[in-house]
């Protein structure tokens, strides 16, 4: 009797599962799983047993669960700027070659407070007329 399964179709690049040497509960018997959860049972026992001796918590924890999660820390935008221009500096040593230099940005123009103001009125003046007009919209 051949024990090699072949799936009935083929696909190109897919992995195929080696059968033989899978290790799932299904592979073993009753007796196996009731001796694998009385171990289980008899550890947990001897943890809690230890824990009260030694002091610390009496329920046990897995390894996952006594780390603590790790926090990420965000950089600010200077930061991630200074060390963006670091890279790009020791690339350019790598390469032989300089940096260009960047053209320095120009201030945001703001508005002044009076032509805010103005602006302001214009826009109440063409709302009020709208709605005067019995318009919902502009």
């Amino acid at each position: 009797m051949d024990t090699d399964i072949t799936p009935a179709v083929d696909i190109p690049g897919e992995k195929q599962p080696n059968i033989q040497h899978m290790n799932t509960i299904t592979n073993y018997t009753s007796k196996q799983l009731r001796l694998a959860a009385d171990l289980k049972d008899q550890i947990e026992a001897l943890e809690q047993e230890l824990g009260q001796i030694v002091g610390s918590s009496t329920t046990p924890t897995t390894p996952s669960a006594s780390v603590e999660p790790k926090i990420k820390r965000k950089r600010s935008a200077a930061v991630r700027a200074k060390m963006a221009t670091a890279q790009r500096a020791r690339w350019a040593n790598l390469k032989g070659t300089q940096l260009p230099v960047k053209a320095v940005k120009k201030a945001k123009r703001t508005m002044s407070k009076a032509a805010r103001a103005r602006i302001s009125l214009l826009a109440k003046a063409r709302w009020a007329k709208a709605k005067a007009a019995g318009k919902s919209r502009l």
